[in-house]
Order: structure tokens, then C-alpha cells, then sequence
């Protein structure tokens, strides 16, 4: 019996490619009687009335088809949060480290889906809870990444961090990072940090333009409480989730983040590997012009 009845697709908005992949995709799946969950965006592309809200895509899904780039990825992971269901992530745009499908092999692969043969990989999460005079004020879910950032109003932000109980020291500059391994090539790598391979279970520490050149990035356990605690005036750090949610805290709030319970789970193209994906993104190792 087959897995697969149900899938939801969303899809980034105002991408060239959409009104070319969207109505042979829904094709696809009516002719393979699948229902689909089409975001507003997808039903625009469609030329259809009837779309749903983002909250309400994934209800009963068996399966997330993802159009666009990581933003749009990210944001699909957000409406997925805790719920296991698989995520098949294809890139509309050029960088896209997340989604590395594109759009020539997105029905080989749902292909692969629909018989149980995709591979799936899966993605480590940061679950983050901001407190305030001891009461939690909200909760979040991260894949890629942590921010605490300094604001305009800010010249410099102080910010203790601990791993577990040990006290690491009082970060003195524009910010932190707290990244997954998923993480670990997105804002992290843009501010020197490492790239740390997706299996490893381990989160990364790297500050933003540190005002001691000694601060380097760290690489802890994921098994461990990494606790923040924000010394600057009050409205002075944001707190930034993914880059899509946050809130300005204030002096004294805490962060706390650990390895969520739940992974995502992403598909995978079934022949490209995670340094295959860093070569053609990055060019690595490449040869110059002769």
C-alpha cells in the first residue's frame, strides 16, 4: 500500500519559474490521484481561487513539496514545526544550499517518493525559549540558526553565555550566532564560522565582529543547555529566529536553547552528497580559466 495520498506545496512568492512549475506539477499529482494542498501563492501560479493559509497547508499531509529557495525552506519548516512529515525542498532560484533539488528532477523524485525509495535526511533543531524575570515569554523552533544581533540604537552589546554550567564568558561586540550544523553555511559562515557536517551532533558558537579579536567560533555539544544572558539596555538585542521570527529583549532576559526532539526531515537527492552540494555551491576546488 502505498504512503503517499496527501501532499502540500508551498511555494515562494513572485518566482519566475512558479507559473511553469506549478500547473504541470498539479497535473502530476491529479493524474497520480494525489490531493494537493496548495498555499496562495501556489494557487495563484495555477490560475485557481481556493489556496490556504500557511498554517493550514500541512494539515493531514503526507508530504511538503517546497518551491523556491532556503527563505522559502526555512518558512516551511517553521509551519511543519514538530510534525514529522517529510519535506521535499526544489530550488527556483541559484544558491540554495537547502534545496538542491531542481526543477528537472522534481518529478524523478516524486517518483522515488510515491514507491517509498527517497531518501530522507535528517535535519538537527534548536528549540529556544526567551525568559524574562523567570516567566517564559516565547518559544521558538530553529533550523538554521540562533541570532542574538545589536540593534541601531546600539554601538556595542554585552551578552554572558554558558554551555551546560560551565560559564564560557562575556561576549563584548555586534552579536552572537547559535547554529545548527544545517546552520553552519548560512549567517555562521558569513561571520567566520565553521562548516560543520549535518550528522554531527554538535551546535556552533560564533560571534559577530567580536571587540576581542581572541573570541573565535566554537563548536559545543548538542546534548548541552547553552544559555544566554543579555547585559545591554533594554531594546539594545534582537532576538532573531531563522531570520524570519524574533522579538527585542530587553537587560536580564535569558535564551535558552537545546537540541530540539524533533528533526526535519528533507529529502535528499539520491545520488548528490553533502560535499557535492558544497562544491557546486561554493565551487571548490575548481580549476581557474587555463
Amino acid at each position: 500500500m502505498r504512503s503517499l495520498h496527501t501532499i502540500g506545496i508551498i511555494s515562494k512568492p513572485e518566482a519566475p519559474k512558479g507559473p511553469e512549475v506549478v500547473p504541470p506539477l498539479l497535473e502530476w499529482l491529479a493524474a497520480h490521484e494525489l490531493t494537493a494542498r496548495c498555499d496562495l501563492v501556489t494557487a495563484a501560479y495555477a490560475g485557481r481561487e481556493g489556496g490556504l493559509a500557511l498554517d493550514e497547508v500541512t494539515d493531514g499531509c503526507d508530504l511538503v513539496v517546497v518551491l523556491g529557495g532556503d527563505g522559502t525552506l526555512l518558512m516551511a519548516a517553521k509551519v511543519i514545526g514538530e510534525r514529522e512529515i517529510p519535506l521535499l525542498a526544489v530550488n527556483l532560484g541559484s544558491l540554495g544550499f537547502l534545496t538542491a533539488l531542481t526543477t528537472e528532477e522534481l518529478f524523478d523524485e516524486l517518483e522515488r517518493a510515491l514507491r517509498g525509495h527517497h531518501r530522507i535526511g535528517h535535519r538537527r533543531m534548536i528549540s529556544c525559549t526567551l525568559e524574562r524575570n523567570g516567566e517564559t515569554l516565547a518559544q521558538y523552533l530553529a533550523l538554521n540558526d540562533v541570532v542574538l544581533s545589536k540593534t541601531a540604537e546600539a554601538r556595542m552589546v554585552e551578552i554572558d553565555a554558558w554551555v551546560g554550567r560551565h560559564y564560557v564568558c562575556t561576549y563584548r561586540g555586534d552579536g552572537l550566532i547559535l547554529a545548527t550544523p544545517t546552520g553552519s553555511t548560512a549567517y555562521s559562515l558569513s561571520a567566520g564560522g565553521p562548516i560543520v557536517f549535518p550528522t554531527v551532533a554538535a551546535f556552533s558558537l560564533t560571534p559577530i565582529c567580536p571587540h576581542m579579536l581572541t573570541n573565535r567560533p566554537v563548536i559545543v555539544p548538542d546534548s548541552e543547555l547553552v544559555t544566554f544572558s543579555v547585559r545591554a539596555p533594554d531594546r539594545h538585542v534582537f532576538l532573531n529566529i531563522d531570520g524570519q521570527q524574533g522579538s527585542l529583549l530587553h537587560s536580564g532576559d535569558r535564551v535558552l536553547c537545546r537540541a530540539s526532539k524533533h528533526a526535519l526531515r528533507l529529502v535528499r537527492p539520491p545520488r548528490l552528497l553533502y560535499f557535492d552540494v558544497l562544491r557546486q555551491k561554493m565551487h571548490w576546488g575548481q580549476r581557474g580559466p587555463e
